[in-house]
């Protein structure tokens, strides 16, 4: 995620990181490693720049929150998380910005995002969390509700209530939304894809009506159904490049269209369920995963009662889309495609 601001984390934070994975250190002593390297003069020798070390505290700092079993929905977790994972690099972590800014867009062929002002930010981030929070998910379908989901990541981004790391910050807070909608979402496609997912971030909050363009949500759909469905779609920078249609003579959200499926793609991705919804959806990803997983088990994962999966698996055997074969005692899921 960090190569979003142009960082790039250091040999010694993926080694540090091997460890954790490997389980010979937890992700508490892998912090502190981090933070005692920084503070040891053969780690000052060593970086490169400042920016190494931005990279490799704020690494395990997401990867700290992210642990972490607990969320609230509310502007404050937001700026708690900017704090944690800013805190002692920004001397504003934490805080709302209280001045106006613009940034240059290389998607954009230099413009900028009108982000919000300085003195609306809190009211803004109060009225879209308050809009969010009532939203019912239950009923809609997965394209209505990633095309919602869309929409509101991208106008949190907007708000943009922190002087850097706003990004990196949506990212995180994103993450342990999606979470408690029963997706199992982990850091590393938003790791991967860091660059495409601020630039569709982007190209969601900008119009210039007299050049034809007007603002999209279609790249960041894209982002979220390869995260959440696994479908694939092209995730290049430059088909999102105001100047992509131009150069390559043709249209713009038929570039962004277009599918790259592969035999393996098709292999791992969901069924196209147009009634599913979204905790649908989510349960389908699991038991795609992991076929033998017990109803104790999914519900782990998707954080729901083991009753209201129960639920769910009855809703999709009844869509056709879900079978379960072999029996209670060593049976396993099916999923059913067209």
């Amino acid at each position: 995620m960090q190569k979003v601001d142009g960082l790039t984390p250091s040999e010694y934070l993926l080694d540090t990181a091997k460890k954790h994975i490997e389980g010979d250190i937890s992700i508490g002593e892998a912090k502190m490693l981090i933070d005692s390297y920084y503070k040891s003069a053969a780690g000052r020798k060593e970086i490169e720049n400042d920016r190494t070390e931005e990279a490799d505290k704020v690494s395990a700092r997401i990867t700290e929150i992210l642990v972490e079993k607990t969320f609230s929905f509310t502007p404050a977790q937001l700026t708690s998380i900017h704090r944690r994972l800013f805190e002692g690099i920004y001397k504003q972590a934490g805080r709302i910005r209280d001045y106006n800014i613009i940034k240059n867009e290389w998607v954009l062929n230099g413009k900028t995002v009108y982000y919000a002002s300085a003195d609306t930010i809190s009211e803004t981030l109060d009225y879209d969390m308050g809009q969010e929070r009532g939203f019912n998910y239950a009923d809609m379908n997965v394209d209505d509700a990633i095309s919602h989901l869309a929409r509101f990541c991208a106008n949190l981004w907007q708000i943009h209530p922190f002087c850097e790391g706003n990004t990196r910050t949506t990212a995180v807070f994103m993450i342990k939304y999606l979470r408690t909608l029963g997706f199992h979402v982990m850091n590393d496609v938003f790791a991967e894809r860091s660059w495409y997912f601020r630039n569709a971030l982007v190209r969601a909050n900008y119009s210039d009506l007299t050049q034809g363009i007007t603002e999209t949500t279609i790249y960041l759909e894209n982002f979220f159904r390869s995260m959440l469905l696994g479908e694939e779609h092209d995730l290049r920078n430059r088909i999102m490049h105001v100047e992509w249609k131009k150069m390559e003579g043709k249209d713009e959200f038929q570039s962004a269209n277009e599918g790259v499926q592969s035999a393996k793609t098709e292999e791992m991705s969901l069924p196209k369920c147009k009634n599913c919804t979204l905790e649908e959806m989510a349960l389908l990803r699991i038991v795609r995963d992991n076929p033998s997983a017990t109803q104790k088990e999914i519900a782990a994962q998707m954080g729901k009662s083991e009753r209201t999966v129960k639920t769910i698996t009855v809703h999709l055997q009844k869509k056709g889309v879900l079978h379960r074969a072999n029996g209670k005692r060593n049976g396993y899921w099916e999923i059913v495609k067209e």
